[in-house]
């Protein structure tokens, strides 16, 4: 089995809480392509995180708890900023989240730091998220994604706090199309859909993507799971029923499922394959939502079995 590259940003969330009748805000490694990475590793796939890190006490606690859940570190640079923040706020299990640092932490990698090797000899590329809203990181994107000769799988992890106006969606709405028009694998939720291609409904943005290029186009839809646009086939896969504490990460979880069960067994050769994919990783974006945290809560695959034994 090979092993995935997954590019993007790792910071750390603040997460609102109530202690002792007060609101506290406790601290979590975050970032969605950091919990994507962390996902496939507690999954059994080997995984290399590609990206920037601050200088601080911060950073070395998102080093060291990447290389814990057994994330490799190979494709990291370190560069002169304090880890940027992200502080989420509550109303119900889906988090509202603000950014804070400058220079963003996460938003320094080049060109000039990609590991070539690294990225060639990758059986899966991951690219996607609030880093390619930073025209160097972009950069650096493009020329891994140009150089991958794996399965390239792609996610625009939308947090709309950053558009800063409609030139702002425009630029990501190119991206997005640019990625997808030659990825092997799409995954949005609906709310990225909302913001990118509003009122056009969840199976027209997949229709829309596969007629860029896109090869499958996966939708996460929540609590009512997800919709999969597979060749002509487009189903609607239901998610377990459970109580939701957190969705911090679900998302993001689905991804690294689908990244590692990528790894161990390829890509599907049929649109059913795909929906079996998709069916085990809301197994396990329904077992992330039923604790607190987001890459703490990611789940390994026995874990995942006993908690959904059918």
């Amino acid at each position: 089995m090979g092993y995935a590259v997954v590019l993007g940003e790792a910071l750390v969330d603040l997460l609102d809480a109530e202690c002792d009748g007060q609101l506290v805000y406790r601290q979590a490694i975050g970032g969605g392509p950091l919990n994507v990475a962390v996902a496939v590793a507690r999954l059994g796939g080997d995984v290399e995180f590609v990206g920037s890190l601050g200088d601080d006490a911060l950073a070395e606690r998102i080093r060291a708890f990447l290389a814990e859940a057994g994330v490799g570190l190979a494709g990291t640079v370190t560069v002169p900023a304090p880890t940027a923040l992200a502080v989420a706020t509550f109303t119900g299990p889906e988090p509202d989240f603000r950014f804070y640092g400058e220079p963003r932490s996460y938003a320094l990698l080049t060109v000039d730091d990609l590991s070539v090797p690294l990225i060639e000899g990758a059986q899966v590329l991951y690219c996607g998220s609030i880093v390619l809203l930073h025209p160097p990181v972009l950069a650096a994107a493009r020329r891994a994604w140009s150089i991958a000769g794996a399965l390239r799988v792609f996610d625009p992890n939308v947090r709309t706090r950053l558009l800063d106006g409609s030139g702002a969606l425009a630029a990501l709405r190119e991206v997005v199309a640019e990625f997808a028009a030659s990825a092997h694998l799409v995954k949005l939720s609906a709310a990225d859909a909302a913001v990118l291609y509003p009122r056009e409904p969840v199976e027209g943005v997949a229709a829309y993507l596969r007629e860029l290029g896109a090869g499958t186009v996966v939708v996460t839809l929540g609590a009512d799971g997800a919709l999969v646009a597979a060749a002509d086939d487009v189903v609607r896969v239901p998610a377990p029923k459970v109580g939701a504490v957190d969705a911090t990460g679900a998302g993001d979880s689905v991804m690294g499922a689908l990244i590692a069960e990528l790894l161990a067994a390829g890509e599907p050769v049929d649109p059913v394959g795909w929906q079996d994919r998709v069916a085990f990783a809301l197994r396990v974006a329904a077992l992330v939502c039923e604790s607190p945290g987001g890459a703490t809560s990611m789940p390994t695959r026995p874990a995942v079995t006993a908690r959904f034994p059918t």
